[in-house]
């Protein structure tokens, strides 16, 4: 014998609503504006149910009483079925068609997609809660529409529904998790990009400032000195110009590549702007940096310069300003002697360090 699903004494929010039945009556749902439209009961087919999970392992006969009388609403590309951030309680089902479901702005990037077979809107339902997103039809589709009272019964009703309802929303909320997962990916993705320069794989100048005022802190702080190497390759210009912007590149790399090596892991380097370096060495004073200055311009001045393609790059040298951070120093105080030690490193000949 077929059970027939009835109606429980009482709903969470619903006690008191009427029942809707098979006649086509009209039957208010929300339009995108927010306010509320008659739309006219279309016939219901349950074969069209018969894939959707929510009826997973469910005879559909059982529940003819209460799906036959839901109304059945027609969507346009681009009209918006659920408007986030609004009250409603009603559950659809997508028979046909597709809709994009958009987080944040009416406008923004799909982030899912409801298809046939699928339900959406259960959440605010089940919480009582406010929409959390958009959904939109991304193609002519058609949904059925379940009041509070209808899904309510149904789930009173079966055992199996209510276990497809929970699986429905744990598996709506491990997408969710991954998506969050995804993002936080991206954000590091970008901000790494937004901090590291390309070329060389070295931290660039806007991570530089963003550091150095902390350094200059915590140096402070612990009462330890604090230098900074500004760092130049020698006549860039005119290598590029003699041997071509690929060469200018690979020399830009390998020298980064050889200072890094050369540098303790507490040292910070950063590609400050075209061929000009910088390294911050903490705990580390004026005379101190003069000798890791000098230990990296040496490396520079010997390391061979051969190309992937086997081609050998004649030496480039560098020279170096350095610079101690004074108690009360700004942060550009503190570069700007570098920057001036550099300058006098090149007008007295190049290839050497100044301080």
């Amino acid at each position: 014998m077929t059970r027939r699903f009835a109606v429980p004494d009482a709903f969470p929010e619903d006690a008191g609503s009427d029942l809707p039945t098979a006649r086509a009556v009209p039957h208010p749902v929300p339009s995108s504006s927010g306010t509320r439209r008659a739309v006219t009961c279309a016939p219901l087919a349950l074969k069209e149910l018969a894939g959707a999970p929510l009826f997973a392992d469910v005879p559909l006969d059982a529940a003819f009483d209460l799906l036959s009388g839901c109304p059945v609403r027609s969507l346009e590309p681009g009209e918006t079925l659920i408007e986030a951030g609004t009250l409603g309680h009603e559950v659809f089902i997508v028979l046909s068609g597709k809709c994009a479901v958009r987080v944040g702005a009416l406008e923004s990037d799909e982030v899912s997609s409801v298809g046939p077979g699928e339900t959406v809107g259960e959440l605010a339902l089940v919480d009582n809660g406010a929409r959390s997103a958009h959904v939109v039809a991304a193609e002519p589709t058609r949904v059925v529409v379940l009041t509070p009272m209808v899904f309510w019964s149904l789930i009173y009703s079966s055992h199996e529904i209510a276990v497809n309802l929970l699986s429905i929303l744990s598996t709506r909320l491990r997408g969710n998790n991954e998506t969050i997962s995804e993002g936080r990916r991206l954000a590091q993705l970008y901000r790494r990009h937004a901090s590291v320069d390309a070329l060389t794989g070295l931290h660039n100048r806007r991570w530089l400032e963003e550091m150095l005022p902390r350094q200059a802190r915590r140096s402070a702080m612990q009462n330890e000195p604090l230098s900074v190497l500004m760092i130049d390759i020698d006549h860039f210009k005119r290598f590029n110009d003699n041997y071509g912007h690929a060469a200018g590149d690979f020399v830009l790399f390998a020298v980064a590549q050889v200072l890094k090596e050369r540098l303790r892991p507490t040292d910070l380097l950063a590609r400050y702007g075209g061929e000009e370096l910088t390294a911050l060495l903490p705990r580390t004073d004026l005379a101190g940096a003069h000798v890791a200055a000098e230990r990296l311009r040496r490396a520079v001045a010997f390391t061979p310069l051969i190309m992937h393609d086997g081609v050998e790059l004649p030496e480039v040298t560098i020279s170096i300003g350095c610079a101690e951070l004074h108690r009360g120093d700004a942060p550009a105080d503190f570069i700007s002697r570098a920057d001036t030690a550099l300058y006098r490193a090149k007008r007295q000949g190049r290839n050497r360090v100044e301080s």
